[in-house]
């Protein structure tokens, strides 16, 4: 069993349908790693679909949006059964701490430029998804440090997608709030509170490192 430190809290975890999902997939000859794969290429429908809105109108414009959420939300699943199927399955491989993480990076920057493309903010996007990668890079720094993985926010990778859904969702309606592109507030949103969130982890490690 994989230690708990090294396990994001995802109170999902243990619903029933992602624990009976997660026991239909380890029946199959699905591997966890292809799960992860296939988790990249939901990202990148929803950063195209994302970018496709951009251009649209209408109830074009609305199918693209609703497209972006729901690859968005595929993705974390994705991210929910490759773990559930390796640790919980029994299917774990050698080479499964790379495709656990490696795609994630993948995606959140699909995701994200592909939103800021949408919105015509492209250095905003790669703003957004620099912040997220480093996040990410903290955390691993202090799992490598032997100080376990600091799943802390306030915007880690479930709110960073929370945020991006939500946006697309309320953008169908709504493409305007208090003057602002929803997407280019939700971009906002995710590129200060990822790089806060990257702060505070790089805080939480120093003093764990100090604290040895």
């Amino acid at each position: 069993m994989a230690d708990p430190r090294n396990r994001r809290p995802i109170a999902s975890r243990n619903a029933a349908w992602a624990r009976g999902l997660a026991r239909w997939l380890a029946a199959t000859s699905v591997s966890p790693n292809a799960i992860s794969m296939a988790s990249v290429a939901f990202a990148a429908l929803a950063g195209a679909a994302f970018w496709l809105s951009g251009g649209a109108e209408g109830w074009v414009r609305a199918v693209w949006l609703i497209l972006a959420a729901l690859g968005c939300q595929l993705r974390l699943v994705c991210n929910l059964m490759d773990g559930l199927v390796a640790v919980e399955g029994g299917k774990g491989a050698p080479d499964g701490p790379f495709w656990n993480e490696a795609p994630d990076r993948a995606a959140d920057i699909l995701i994200l430029v592909g939103l800021g493309l949408g919105a015509s903010a492209p250095a905003l996007g790669w703003a957004a998804a620099t912040a997220a990668v480093l996040t990410s890079y903290v955390r691993e720094l202090g799992a490598a440090q032997g100080l376990g993985q600091d799943f802390a926010g306030p915007m880690a990778k479930p709110q960073r997608m929370a945020a991006v859904t939500a946006a697309a969702l309320v953008a169908v309606p709504l493409p305007v709030v208090a003057g602002w592109p929803v997407p280019v507030l939700a971009l906002w949103l995710v590129c200060l509170g990822a790089f806060a969130t990257a702060a505070r982890r790089s805080l939480r490690l120093i003093a764990g490192l100090n604290a040895r």
